[in-house]
């Protein structure tokens, strides 16, 4: 049998459930995430769908590209199933995966504390944080030489892509295989851009936005600028959903920096964070500064405060949480409102949509990827149109305002990821295209294809498929 081979649990299939083998010999292999499905892609029967049933006898190590649900929301059933072995990680990961397992398990599984705390110590103790840039070895014996090194993907704080080194002892020959992970697009708020491996054989790259590109940084601030000048202008409130590790630290970023230049009525503009998640993130992207970029760097040495600043309010208990709803609801204060889930699929942005909606003084923005299926994609298809959305089993119009920036998207977009190819010395013989809706993986190959064939070189491009 030819090796290396790849075998797809989820995220191959659609955009979230990313888990990814890679078998490096008959007794050797590697698991690439181990995330929770979606929106469409979930089934009926999604308890069937989360179990853990692959063979994990020769799986040498879990390799966690970062925290985000969809990468690590099936790690309580891989556990389950008797995995053992290492949790390799980036170091911030090590800081941030414990929060997002522990919210996981309080939504999905018990609020027992007792039973959360002992899992928790469980995956502790298998956690092994790693530096980027460093290889760390797995095999080696007679036969095989494994090794693993995290890269930065500039994702989210903590974000790795994930280069591995395969020695085939007797065959005397060696390999590179990549896995992007989630790649960040270039400019985001707070962390460095990714920087493409020297060399690569095989490639598994996202396609998120693989048939489409986002607006520049300039262009997204000015048009969050906008929104917020409509809602001072309406006396509303601008709602916006946001994944509770990165989308919501870079708005902070964006929001500091608007509210510090703009001066005038945005002084006694509110900046609400109504997420308890959400909140002690931050405060770990705040202890993890020296991971910041240069631009941030920079705010931080001249005395601001780009996580932290006067108009930035947070809210913990329910009872709070409920207060605000009410009050934003019947009042009209202007105020921005971040809030999880980002795909509007749960959590408190729910109680927010419920309750604003229907009026149109309000406004919801979207600054991240609407999963078909859920009802963020629902809003932000039929809300322009004043349709409706079902949420939580009832019927609610929309008559506020709806708008997306894509700018503010975490992914890398179809040039961001052709140029991840091609700022590689040497480009890989085979790419496979997994993470993305259909239509997105298609417009990728073609242009990764395209690309290929301007220099005269010749790609397997797959479209990857989740192992049925």
């Amino acid at each position: 049998m030819t090796y290396p081979r790849f075998i797809h649990h989820g995220g191959a299939s659609g955009v979230t459930g990313s888990c990814h083998q890679l078998v490096a010999n008959a007794e050797h292999s590697l698991l690439i995430d181990c995330g929770l499905f979606q929106g469409e892609d979930t089934r009926l029967d999604d308890f069937e769908q989360l179990q853990v049933k692959f063979d994990l006898s020769t799986i040498q190590a879990l390799v966690v590209t970062h925290v985000h649900i969809d990468h690590i929301g099936r790690l309580p059933y891989l556990l389950a199933a008797g995995f053992t072995g290492p949790i390799l990680c980036s170091q911030p990961s090590a800081h941030l995966l414990p929060l997002v397992i522990e919210d996981a398990l309080k939504i999905g599984f018990t609020r027992d504390a007792k039973i959360i705390e002992q899992f928790l110590a469980k995956v502790t103790s298998q956690l092994v944080p790693l530096d980027y840039k460093h290889w760390h070895t797995l095999v080696d014996n007679p036969q095989l030489r494994m090794r693993v090194k995290l890269h930065r993907a500039g994702h989210i704080l903590g974000s790795c892509y994930v280069e591995v080194a395969l020695h085939d002892k007797q065959a005397n020959t060696k390999q590179r295989v990549v896995f992007s992970g989630d790649l960040g697009a270039p400019w985001s708020p707070i962390l460095p851009a990714p920087k493409s491996p020297y060399q690569c054989d095989y490639l598994v790259l996202e396609s998120t936005y693989g048939d489409r590109l986002h607006d520049s940084r300039h262009n997204r601030t000015k048009r969050l600028q906008a929104a917020i000048e409509k809602a001072l202008h309406n006396q509303g409130t601008l709602l916006i959903p946001a994944f509770s590790v990165g989308r919501t630290q870079e708005l902070l970023y964006e929001l500091e920096g608007l509210i510090h230049s703009a001066g005038g009525v945005w002084q006694d503009l509110e900046i609400i964070v109504d997420s308890p998640l959400a909140a002690q993130f931050t405060q770990v992207y705040r202890q993890l500064k020296p991971y910041w970029d240069k631009e941030a760097q920079k705010r931080l040495q001249a005395g601001r405060h780009p996580l932290n600043f006067d108009n930035l309010y947070t809210i913990n208990s329910h009872q709070e949480h409920q207060a605000t709803v009410a009050y934003l609801a019947k009042t009209g204060r202007p105020a921005v409102v971040i809030a999880a889930s980002g795909m509007c699929a749960g959590g408190r942005i729910v109680n927010y949509l419920k309750a604003m909606l229907g009026d149109a003084k309000h406004q919801v923005l979207f600054v991240g990827y609407q999963s078909s299926g859920t009802p963020g994609r629902k809003i932000q298809k039929y809300g322009p149109s004043g349709g409706y959305v079902d949420l939580d089993g009832q019927r609610y119009s929309i008559k506020a305002g709806v708008d997306t920036i894509t700018g503010y998207s975490a992914h890398a977009d179809q040039q961001d990821l052709l140029n991840f190819i091609k700022r590689m010395r040497y480009w890989p013989k085979q790419v496979r295209l997994v993470h993305g809706q259909t239509e997105a993986k298609q417009a990728l190959k073609a242009k990764i294809e395209d690309l290929y064939s301007d220099r005269q070189l010749t790609v397997d491009v797959i479209l990857a498929e989740n192992t049925a």
